[in-house]
């Protein structure tokens, strides 16, 4: 039995897939069957519109912190300062070509 080749389904058909799920006029599996799908990926898309419906109609959820620059600078400067001392004691014992 030869395998099936995977497919991309596009957000929209995902969508409409899920919605026909919450109506629950037809059975998980008739709808697999109807759309050509496993019944375990309508309901993986079913929650999956249920847990993001709420994104639809402008709640964004927990924002992402701002970096803090200072840290981020610091690591940088210092990871420089690392990478100089490497390639210094690189050069040094001939493990590291001067052109680059």
């Amino acid at each position: 039995m030869a395998r099936r080749k995977r497919r991309n389904h596009s957000p929209t058909f995902k969508a409409q897939v899920a919605i026909a799920a919450l109506k629950g006029d037809k059975t998980l599996a008739e709808l697999a069957q109807q759309y050509d799908v496993h019944p375990n990926q309508v309901t993986d898309w079913k929650s999956q519109l249920l847990e993001r419906a709420a994104q639809a109609f402008g709640e964004t959820g927990a924002a992402a912190p701002e970096p803090d620059l200072k840290t981020l600078h610091a690591k940088i400067g210092q990871l420089t300062l690392e990478n100089d001392f490497l390639e210094s004691a690189l050069t040094k014992a001939g493990l590291l070509s001067a052109k680059r």
